[in-house]
């Protein structure tokens, strides 16, 4: 009796440990700017770059988990927008997302301090799907944390992507993440 609940314990210690969170390490991504990662995050080479995050600008760094499912990534460009424009930058970004998505039910959608800094945050689980009608896909659905601020005359897009089913592994750890980004 003893030995099949010591068996039954030491079971749930390694499926436990094989489950928890990495521990963070800091990301340097340049001079001024800084993230707390999962230790097993690995920079995403130019060509997942490019098939993932098809864009004008492409990102400055996106990291990924070592399954490929879960990417932060961060973005820089000039902008005409100024801090005090966050408000209004606020109510654009997010009539951009809600036309991106076939669905998205906002978690947060605010502007917050982070590290001293003003950031607009939207925390959302999204739905996109196949609106040509010549699949029976079903659709796509993710949790992202996306953050926008200005530093300069320069816009930092942040971004936290996560298949849906994986929402509640890491809900917490992508919130710790997104409020550890600093800018010098």
């Amino acid at each position: 009796m003893n030995m099949r609940y010591l068996a039954f314990l030491a079971i749930l210690l390694i499926t436990g440990v094989a489950f928890a969170q990495p521990k963070p390490k800091k990301v340097n991504i340049s001079k001024e700017l800084s993230v707390m990662l999962p230790r097993d995050f690995t920079p995403m080479p130019d060509d997942g770059i490019a098939r993932r995050y098809p864009a004008t600008t492409k990102p400055l760094a996106v990291y990924t988990s070592p399954n490929g499912q879960v990417d932060f990534s961060v973005t820089q460009k000039i902008s005409q927008f100024r801090a005090q424009d966050l408000g209004m930058m606020r109510e654009f970004y997010k009539a951009a997302l809600m036309e991106r998505h076939s669905k998205i039910d906002f978690i947060r959608d605010e502007v917050t301090q982070i590290k001293g800094k003003d950031h607009i945050v939207f925390e959302y689980v999204s739905s996109v799907e196949d609106e040509r009608g010549a699949s029976n896909l079903a659709p796509v659905q993710k949790y992202s944390i996306v953050q926008y601020t200005i530093s300069g005359n320069q816009m930092m897009i942040f971004t936290f992507h996560v298949p849906f089913m994986l929402k509640n592994d890491w809900q917490q750890p992508a919130r710790d993440i997104m409020s550890s980004i600093n800018i010098k």
